[in-house]
């Protein structure tokens, strides 16, 4: 309904406001359509543009050309696409300054978590790669109308891609993840042995990563499953069998 539209709009010098239904589009654009009105003194301003775009077909690179800038994105994220959302910003990290999100707490759980804690995993370090999680604050389901049944929580995502300092493929190492966290309940070395990797070169790369051949990948850290990659990758090993992940 442009509540957060609204803020943005009395402290930023352009404010793109993406909105997938037609008629919620129509009215913002209405709403938003004023000219020459002094900021603070109407709901409206003329530096906000209505854009009626799925987001996940939003062309951010595009944007940030007018823009002559990276972007910052602000947003209250539709839970039923949050992850795919997400995806789609660390895409586009390289036009992206910053994003401050609203998700499901249980998610934003998963976003910041650290290795070894319950919540780590796939998209911990999918989404930690593109640049440091900094949780903000968590509001009850009493703060919206209608009130959800979930609580949500604000964090802040500063992007700065870590592929290249790690000597990593983006593409491939995205890929490598998505084969040693497919299954959560089996070691690290049981899902490199599932994705079709040789069982003894399975031994050697993980001690040349310095990781326990009991651990499961939601105990190693990022800097650690780099150094896998990168020694798989050295010896021409990658994952060759499609694993399908487990449900959550």
């Amino acid at each position: 309904m442009g509540a957060i539209t609204r803020e943005l709009a009395q402290s930023a010098g352009k404010v793109l406001a993406l909105e997938v239904d037609p008629e919620l589009a129509a009215g913002l654009s209405a709403e938003f359509s004023g000219a020459g009105i002094e900021r603070g003194t109407d709901d409206r301003a003329s530096n906000v543009e209505i854009d009626t775009v799925d987001v996940l077909s939003f062309d951010f690179k595009a944007a940030s050309v007018p823009a002559a800038q990276k972007l910052i994105v602000a947003g209250n994220l539709p839970y039923y696409i949050t992850s795919p959302i997400l995806m789609k910003l660390a895409e586009n990290a390289e036009v992206l300054d910053r994003a401050v999100l609203m998700v499901q707490r249980e998610v934003a759980d998963r976003v910041a978590a650290e290795p070894g804690s319950r919540d780590y995993g796939l998209l911990s370090v999918a989404v930690q790669m593109h640049g440091p999680v900094e949780r903000l604050f968590t509001l009850p389901p009493s703060a919206f109308s209608p009130p959800p049944e979930v609580h949500s929580t604000v964090f802040r995502w500063r992007f700065a891609p870590r592929f290249q300092e790690l000597g990593l493929d983006r593409g491939q190492f995205l890929k490598f993840l998505k084969q040693v966290f497919a299954l959560k309940r089996k070691t690290l070395a049981n899902n490199l042995r599932a994705a079709g990797i040789d069982a003894a070169l399975v031994v050697d790369a993980l001690a040349n990563a310095g990781i326990d051949s009991r651990a499961r990948a939601e105990a190693v850290s990022v800097e650690s499953l780099a150094a896998l990659w990168r020694f798989l990758s050295a010896k021409g090993a990658t994952p060759t069998n499609e694993v399908a992940p487990e449900a959550d």
